[in-house]
């Protein structure tokens, strides 16, 4: 009874914590106990009427319907005060800048290219980490904040501040920072923006959920104080450099994150990348698995010593664990369940691990309920869950197999059926070789696991005595890293669906909970599966049967636009190599696209389109016209013309004048100078503008040579003068740095304007207005 009361209430706290993406989603909790009280007293008065037979019988049924009504419906009341509780703590400890935050000084003009340099004095929280742009990144306790004289570029006005700052400096300027130093960082701040993109990276809420408003791109480091505090960081530091020193890199950083996770290593971005996409992100992670090994290691030597010794023993290794990794969610987890099955032994008790489990998350969420909307903290709790209750099913059901081979399939198919829905929630992309690669690799992560584990031990005495057990994994390391980049290059090794809805998602784990649960669907669990995969799969060929969407990029200073035709996708221009890779990536994975079957290459920006190269390493492209082959980037050309053959798409450049029909679109280079490209999409013309000669511009205004579209896109420079001579339906500019008389000028006229700088990425489908992105989203939010 205790145990079933005690688990309604932890359920009543974590849904409670869920609910808050509901309004008054507490109040709703609170409610839902209520009403599960007063069902289950009905309940429990009309089975107490049933029995009427005899002594025995009437005996035997009281005690089956004792034991049904346990917990009582008092519980179920409190469980609901406690998911109000929950909502109402939550709200509480949701970060917020404070009196004094840096984020409070950050001059306006920062977000506009117009840097305002200062100088902030803090001490350094956390080890330099190198960041994609290969620039060093830390993360600064503030204390000062000093403003730079523009005239004599000294420091001005000093003013008290507090808060979190991500920092980013060039790279040797980071070499040899160390936690703890007082430095003062010269540079400019800045605000992070929110998703611009479907698809794309959340930068403001990252730091929002690390506790920080406002970053600092730093130009120059002057280290104030040299005091070296003593910290794990260090033993952890002195463990990667043993084992980088004898495998070398990647070898070397793969193993020291394979032991202390990713975010304890500076692991090389190439090699993360490879891992994510094949679906071994876990292998990345330190969580239950290095838990499990520690401890076996642990008990397995202490096998013959008293039951108190292996407790101490054990929770030694698992606290120097905990501290090493740097108290992440997953550890946090693992080192809770791993200390309730130490005290078991110690008892000589079995552990319920479905109630252990229960019982860590919800110490975890105590500690920081955050962790919630946490996708690490989720993975590894829907993980382990799926290893508790999934797979013993499995191996019976692989009972005609030898016990090793059906223990190696039936724990990555758990794993992933549990984890597999918040994955496609959130990316909309499944590695179609993940299970087998798991199956697969699994022998080579376990002894790479134990090795590393083994040679962390003398690293921590002797660095070249750590080595030398480090270099027996160069092998093992090595086949690793080829298992995986052979699996990943492989033809459709990741298949993008879609993003599912949260109804979707919640629908799919609804069916995943019945098969566990209910006898009825485990003997048709087949059936469940053909359900789930419809719910997934159904609306995705409906929406690329119907569909019919134009997207307006947010990409800087050019114009990129996907538009996607029953199925058929078009994309026009790419950007440089970050759009690419964090733009157009992203958007496409997010709407389920596996190929793209028209790109046409421009010239707007001057720049060799790398990110065409971005794209193409990502999604084949059937049919390249390219507009800008020219001698001045005939080097990406020939890249562009190599990729294509890899996936047996077809090169086409085109001159001045050539048109494009895809169908729903025709394209048209009627000027390659500014340059000015003119397209009809179903019914609509639309009007590309660049401004690289705006003398040419407006003397083409002058002569009255462009057609007055509905749509068009242009630089912010020139807005004014198209807009006024044009008078388009809807005008699309970068960003919205325009002087305030032009702007209310503009706000005059008939045409409605957008600036993806400010708005966001624009939508417009044939059955609705033009939509932006960021208001859009904050429109979903408020309804949520």
């Amino acid at each position: 009874m205790i145990q079933a009361s005690g688990v309604v209430i932890c359920l009543g706290y974590i849904v409670g914590l869920l609910f808050t993406a509901v309004p008054f989603g507490g109040v709703w909790v609170l409610v839902l106990g209520i009403v599960g009280a007063v069902f289950l007293r009905r309940h429990r008065i009309t089975s107490a009427k049933l029995p009427q037979k005899t002594e025995k019988h009437s005996a035997k049924t009281n005690a089956l319907f004792a034991r049904q009504t346990n917990p009582k419906p008092i519980i179920w009341i409190v469980a609901g005060l406690v998911g109000l509780f929950a909502s109402l703590y939550f709200q509480l400890r949701v970060p917020q800048p404070g009196k004094n935050d840096i984020s409070l000084f950050v001059p306006p003009g920062n977000n506009n290219n117009q840097e305002q340099l200062v100088i902030v004095r803090g001490e350094v929280a956390s080890i330099p980490r190198l960041t994609r742009s290969q620039r060093g990144q830390f993360w600064l306790q503030v204390k000062r904040l000093d403003e730079v004289k523009k005239e004599s570029n000294s420091a001005g006005m000093s003013k008290g501040a507090t808060g979190k700052l991500y920092v980013t400096v060039p790279l040797l300027q980071s070499t040899g920072l160390s936690p703890g130093e007082q430095v003062a960082i010269t540079g400019v701040l800045y605000k992070p923006k929110a998703a611009s993109n479907p698809g794309s990276f959340d930068f403001q809420k990252f730091l929002r959920q690390e506790g920080a408003f406002a970053g600092l791109i730093g130009k120059q480091i002057n280290i104030l104080e040299e005091e070296h505090k003593w910290g794990w960081w260090k033993i952890g530091e002195r463990i990667v450099r043993s084992q980088v020193r004898w495998l070398g890199i990647p070898e070397g950083p793969l193993v020291s994150a394979m032991v202390l996770g990713s975010k304890a290593v500076d692991l090389p971005y190439e090699i993360r990348d490879l891992f994510v996409q094949a679906g071994l992100a876990h292998a990345l992670a330190a969580s239950g698995f290095q838990t499990s090994l520690i401890l076996g290691v642990v008990l397995g030597l202490t096998r013959r010593t008293r039951r108190v010794t292996q407790f101490v023993l054990g929770s030694f290794a698992l606290i120097i664990f905990l501290s090493l990794t740097g108290f992440q969610a997953a550890v946090l987890r693992a080192v809770i369940m791993g200390f309730a099955a130490l005290i078991g032994l110690a008892l000589k008790r079995k552990v319920m691990q479905l109630g252990s489990l229960l019982l860590a998350a919800t110490l975890l969420l105590v500690f920081n309920p955050l962790w919630i909307w946490d996708l690490g903290f989720q993975l590894s709790f829907l993980a382990t869950l799926g290893l508790i209750v999934t797979v013993p099913p499995l191996t019976q059901r692989l009972n005609w197999l030898p016990s090793a081979i059906a223990s190696l399939i039936a724990v990555p198919l758990a794993a992933t059926i549990w984890t597999l829905p918040v994955q496609l929630h959130t990316f909309g992309v499944v590695p179609t070789y993940s299970i087998l690669l798991n199956i697969i690799s699994t022998p080579l992560i376990s002894i790479i696991s134990i090795g590393g584990i083994i040679s962390a031990i003398p690293a921590l005495i002797l660095p070249d005595a750590g080595g030398v057990f480090a270099a027996v994994l160069h092998y093992p390391t090595d086949w690793l890293i080829k298992l995986v980049e052979f699996f990943s290059k492989l033809p459709g090794n990741s298949v993008a669906v879609g993003t599912i809805s949260i109804w979707q998602m919640l629908a799919i784990y609804g069916l995943i909970i019945l098969v566990w649960l209910m006898p009825w669907w485990q003997q048709r669990w087949w059936f469940a599966s053909v359900i789930a995969v419809a719910l997934v799969l159904i609306p995705v060929w409906h929406s690329a049967s119907s569909l019919f969407k134009i997207t307006v990029l947010a990409a800087d200073t050019e114009p990129v636009l996907v538009i996607q035709n029953q199925g058929r996708v078009t994309l026009i221009n790419s950007g440089d190599e970050g759009t690419g890779r964090y733009t157009i990536i992203p958007f496409l994975q997010q709407q389920g696209v596996n190929q793209i079957d028209w790109a046409i290459a421009l010239h707007f920006q001057g720049n060799d389109s790398n990110g065409w190269l971005e794209v193409l390493q990502r999604l084949p492209i059937k049919v390249f016209y390219d507009y800008s082959a020219t001698p001045d980037n005939i080097l990406t050309s020939q890249a562009i013309q190599k990729e294509l053959l890899k996936s047996k798409g077809v090169y086409q450049p085109l001159s001045l004048g050539q048109t494009v029909n895809t169908g729903s679109t025709v394209v048209q280079l009627i000027n390659d100078q500014l340059p000015i490209l003119q397209m009809q999409i179903q019914n609509q013309s639309w009007l590309l503008v660049g401004n690289l000669k705006r003398d040419e511009l407006r003397q083409i205004l002058k002569n009255k040579a462009l057609v007055h579209p509905q749509v068009l896109w242009c630089a912010t420079e020139s807005l004014k003068d198209l807009v006024l001579a044009l008078e388009p339906q809807i005008a699309i500019a970068s960003n919205a740095d325009l002087d305030p008389k032009i702007f209310s000028q503009l706000s005059q006229s008939q045409t409605k304007l957008f600036f993806t700088g400010r708005d966001g990425a624009i939508q417009w489908t044939p059955k609705g207005e033009f939509e932006a992105f960021i208001q859009a989203t904050e429109n979903r939010a408020s309804v949520l």
